[in-house]
């Protein structure tokens, strides 16, 4: 288990959405120091927190934020994007942007922190997934967080060793600006967060944050027509 009391924490994508809750909340729970990141770093507005410019893309902007936050011990991968490029009638551009913010930036931050948390006698890591992890969606947004809950699960394993534990989190629509446009129930942001952070005090490998993702991780034993229903003949 891993106490978020009095620890260092590094927030991808802290500006808005579910990584401005888990900024608050961290605080709220004790966190001695939230690195907070976004593009733009003047979108961090909690006042405690420490802005961070990044882009998780770029490995350059990776490492000049590892060097800025040497005493991390807690990394939460939240940045994403969502291009939802259909395979079939999209650019390549667009279908790679899904796979290098969601499935390469990750690992570029991991990959950076992991020795600085390592060094500071081990931690915690968190990567957001989706319910999309596990339903297909006809984009690639849905084969990138696939792709990362993989590395997810090959990290956790091979991190044991390094004193770091790692949870997943999955999650469906959640009420951001990410989903604005969807017409479908959509979880609250700070729900999201409060569950994350209970899985990793809780030591959790995975952690669903709602009943879709609940419902959805439960078919994966089943036929396919159980999921998609289109498929029924």
């Amino acid at each position: 288990m891993t106490a978020l009391k009095d620890a260092t924490v590094f927030v991808t994508g802290g500006g808005r959405g579910i990584g401005r809750m888990l900024v608050e909340e961290l605080y709220g729970r004790g966190a001695r120091k939230v690195y907070a990141t976004a593009r733009d770093p003047r979108s961090v507005t909690h006042p405690d927190a420490v802005p961070v410019a990044l882009e998780v893309t770029d490995p350059s902007s990776v490492t000049a934020a590892a060097e800025q936050a040497q005493d991390v011990t807690i990394l939460i991968n939240n940045a994403g994007a969502s291009v939802r490029a259909p395979y079939l009638d999209s650019s390549m551009e667009d279908v790679r942007r899904d796979m290098e913010t969601n499935f390469y930036g990750p690992l570029l931050v991991t990959r950076a922190f992991v020795p600085i948390i390592e060094h500071n006698g081990g931690g915690h890591i968190l990567n957001v997934h989706s319910a999309r992890s596990w339903m297909a969606d006809t984009t690639a947004y849905g084969a990138s967080k696939a792709a990362l809950w993989s590395q997810t699960n090959s990290l956790r394993l091979d991190l044991l060793s390094r004193g770091i534990a790692v949870t997943g989190l999955h999650v469906a629509y959640v009420d951001t600006a990410m989903a604005a446009g969807v017409d479908a129930p959509k979880a609250d942001p700070r729900d999201v967060a409060v569950a994350a952070l209970d899985g990793i005090e809780a030591g959790a490998h995975e952690v669903l944050a709602d009943d879709i993702t609940r419902w959805v991780k439960s078919q994966l034993s089943a036929d396919l027509e159980a999921m998609y229903a289109q498929l029924k003949k």
